[in-house]
Parts: C-alpha cells; structure tokens; sequence
C-alpha cells in the first residue's frame, strides 16, 4: 500500500488532518488500532477554541457542530464564596469557544472520511515506523490478522504518548519535559441540566471543582481528588455533596443534582517532546505534549499541529520550498510552551496542593482577585483560554 501521507490514529487530530489534506487535493491513509465503536465513544475534551471552530467550519465538517455545540462567551471563576465571570468577547475582539464533545467531532470526521476521503483503517494496529529519516519512510501494521507496510512520503504519529511514532524519534535526539501533579480529576458525566449557563471553575480550600456540560440536558463535573484515587470509592451523594460545598456563594446559588451515568479519574500531568520532527516523521497532539485539562488546551493544541503541518505541505507542493516543513517543529513548539505555561498557570490558581500553608491559600485568593480587579489581567486569561492564533 502507497500514500502520500499515512496517519497513525484516528482521534480528532488524525481525522482532522485528513480531511485538510483532501480538501487540498493531497492523498493519505489513516491507520487506528481501535474499532469505529471505540473511537465514537472515546470521552476525552469538549471545549473547542475559536480558531478550531473556524478550522472545522473552513473544512466543511461544523455542520452538526454549529447546529448542536454551545457557544461559550465566558466563564465564572468562584473563590471566597464569590463569583466573578470573565466576559470573551469584550475582551479579545469578539471571540469565544463552543462547547461540542470530542466524541462529537470523530463521530462528524469519520463520517466525512468514509463518505469523500482515503483509506480509514480500524483495527489496524501500527506495529513500527521505519527509516523515519528516508526519503520513503514506512508504517508496518497488522489489520485483520495480517501484517503490512504502508510506503510514505511523510508519516504523521496522532497516536498518542503511547503510540509507535515517538519511539521512533532516536534517543539521543529527543528531549523531554515532564511534570506529574500530586492530584488529579474525578470526573462525572450526569443526565441533569447544567447548574450554570457558562463553566463554572472554583477555587475551595478543599480543593477545586469545575461545573461544566456536555449539552443542554447532560452535566460534565469534576472534583479534585488525590492522586491514585479509585472512582468506585466515592458514591454518587457524595460527590454531590462535595460538588456543593466546593462551589457555594454567597448568593445561595444551588447545584442540580441527577442520576450519574459515568464516573472516571483523570491523572494530571505535563509532558512535552522535542522535537516534534525527525526526518519525514511528524508528530502531533498527545504524541508530543500533554497538558492538564484545566485549560482546555489539549485537543486544540493537536488542531494547532495538523494545521500547521497541512499548511506546510501545500506550500511546498505550490512553491517547491519545504522552509514549512523544515520549520514544523520550531512553530509547533511556541505554540505549546504559551499552552503549557497556561495550563500551568491555571492549574495551580485553582487547585489546592497537598500541604499547601497559609501562606500558599493567600496567594491563590491574591491572584484570583487580580484577575477580577484587573483588566489586563483578565484579559491574558481570556486571550489564552479562548486559544492563540494558528500560525
């Protein structure tokens, strides 16, 4: 089997990819290890910035997106038992995010690949990648009890940290940064309307909770637990209780409650590899870098890498000059080190560490209120949360 391009994986920056790649006249083939069922029901983000809603749109798969995703124009920051919401568009020129599941966006790409696009294989699991540095690199996998060689022009890894195509990046040419926080996410999905029209993040000395949503009629929350916390030992009253004490005001805001329909932890860490690029192996999304939810950067972070790798290959095929290409990794990179420093950042305004003093509890309540006070202050979180420009 020949393409131009083969993809390893089949999550929204995979799918995404070969979409843009079709719409530009350009061939692939896409290789996922799990089967269609898997992929469509794979809960992961749901926040989409305003540059992937204009992507998605640009490349005619927002349809369902712009018919049935919430557009979001803020969000509430809860603290001291107060409430202070940050308005987007007055602070960033109009722009906002939408609030469209993951497994919303697969299911809309993996209909428009099988319907227009090339080979989507399920159930073809990438085995290795070789001669990542020559000039026909090559995918070997197994589908349907057969092994394979897909021959490439380029390979793009959208496989995850796990995934085949990172290892395929020598040792001794790959850096990594890493960071594990002592906490993570126990997260909920529960058939109930949304308590607040707008995420709702807060800040509680006994630690921080999130409301946020998967539709008009379904809640997505979360709490901080420790790390190592087993989901099955919170019953659902009490992550409800939990959820309403982390989250009162003053005003008597009250949280609706409903039946809990799925209960998972979510570790939080992050990880970042460099480079992005080795020869004609081009990484993208989890296979590079992983940030903590907090932000809602990660799937827009791998939108952010297809784009610019799509972009970079139409160039040099209308110019002839493989300068894109050459430079992926480098543009890639300042993207997700302001992601990084971001996700960062409002990891540890919002989440109570282990041990944390006195002291520690006050600085978070005097950024808190900075941002609340502070109108440039407000902004470079409006600014980064509603995601950077593409470049």
């Amino acid at each position: 089997m020949r393409t131009t391009v083969g993809i390893i994986g089949a999550g929204p920056a995979g799918l995404l990819l070969a979409r843009l790649l079709h719409r530009a006249g350009i061939d692939s083939v896409v290789l996922e290890s799990r089967d269609r069922a898997y992929v469509e029901r794979r809960q992961r983000a749901g926040i989409l910035e305003q540059g992937t809603v204009d992507v998605l749109r640009a490349a005619g798969a927002a349809e369902r997106m712009d018919r049935e995703g919430l557009r979001h124009d803020g969000v509430e920051l809860r603290f001291d038992r107060r409430r202070h919401r940050v308005d987007f568009p007055a602070l960033t020129g109009g722009r906002s995010v939408m609030v469209y599941a993951q497994t919303e966006v697969c299911k809309d790409l993996i209909a428009l690949q099988l319907k227009e696009g090339g080979p989507l294989l399920f159930e073809a699991e990438a085995l290795a990648v070789e001669d990542p540095a020559g000039a026909r690199p090559r995918v070997r996998f197994r589908h349907e009890g057969d092994e394979a060689v897909l021959e490439c022009d380029y390979v793009v890894g959208c496989d995850g940290y796990w995934g085949v195509a990172r290892t395929a990046v020598p040792a001794s040419l790959s850096r990594t940064f890493e960071r594990t926080y002592p906490f993570g996410w126990l997260g909920i999905l529960a058939d109930v309307p949304p308590s607040h029209d707008e995420l709702v993040y807060a800040r509680h000395d006994r630690g921080f909770a999130l409301l946020s949503m998967r539709s008009p009629s379904v809640s997505r929350l979360y709490l901080q637990v420790p790390d190592g916390t087993d989901a099955d030992a919170w019953d659902d009253e009490e992550i409800w209780a939990e959820l309403e004490r982390r989250t009162e005001t003053a005003d008597g805001r009250r949280l609706r409650r409903g039946p809990v329909t799925q209960k998972s932890v979510t570790p939080m860490r992050s990880f970042v590899h460099e480079p992005m690029r080795h020869g004609r192996l081009f990484l993208a999304g989890d296979a590079a870098h992983i940030v903590p939810p907090t932000g809602a950067k990660g799937l827009n972070l791998a939108v952010g890498d297809v784009v610019t790798f799509a972009r970079a290959l139409v160039h040099q095929r209308e110019t002839g000059s493989a300068r894109l290409l050459d430079t992926y990794s480098e543009t890639c990179l300042r993207r997700v080190w302001q992601a990084e420093r971001f996700s960062y950042d409002m990891t540890t305004l919002l989440h109570r560490a282990p041990g944390a003093t006195p002291f520690e509890d006050r600085l978070q309540l005097a950024r808190l209120e900075r941002i609340a006070s502070s109108r440039s202050a407000e902004t470079d979180l409006a600014e980064a949360y509603t995601g950077l420009p593409f470049p």
